[in-house]
């Protein structure tokens, strides 16, 4: 199961539009959302067709201020400090004037304990003990861009939050 299906019912209804998911390992948030993903995915959960093969830090497909969201599962966690900067700042370089940006990520100290007390296989890909929403708010903070919180849910699921800005 993915993680995307655990938020598909409460995030779905902002990918509005023309979108893209980024790291989406075969299960889109909506069936119209622009797939993207490496060429080979560490972990694929479904069978959604990949569109684009790329590194999430470049998304030169896109001109500027083109798409109405960019919608991410689990991925920023992946990154030190100064990369999610520069990603979150590509990521919004491709959304139009109020464009939403929804994050679905662990909250890495949770999904640590989770993983002790269950036996889960824990995620070695991931990069800092203090990722949450509070980390990421405060890294969006330190880019300078401009946005507005149109929803926020601090724990979710298991042990995951939940992000929506629009861009302004």
């Amino acid at each position: 199961m993915s993680e995307t299906s655990v938020c598909r019912t409460s995030l779905s209804r902002f990918c509005v539009g023309n979108g893209v998911d980024i790291g989406y390992g075969g299960d889109s948030i909506t069936s119209s959302a622009i797939t993207i993903d490496m060429a080979k995915p560490y972990n694929w959960v479904g069978k959604d067709p990949q569109n684009l093969v790329g590194d999430c830090r470049d998304l030169y497909w896109f001109k500027d201020s083109v798409l109405d969201y960019v919608y991410s599962s689990h991925l920023l966690e992946d990154f030190l400090e100064l990369e999610i900067r520069e990603i979150l700042k590509e990521w919004f370089r491709v959304l139009r004037p109020y464009g939403l940006l929804i994050l679905y990520c662990p909250v890495e100290k949770v999904y640590r304990e989770h993983c002790k007390k269950t036996g889960q296989i824990y995620n070695l890909a991931h990069k800092l003990e203090e990722f949450s929403l509070d980390f990421v708010k405060k890294v969006l903070d330190d880019t300078g861009l401009k946005y507005e919180i149109v929803h926020e849910v601090p724990l979710t699921g298991t042990y995951s939050f939940e992000l929506v800005v629009r861009k302004l």
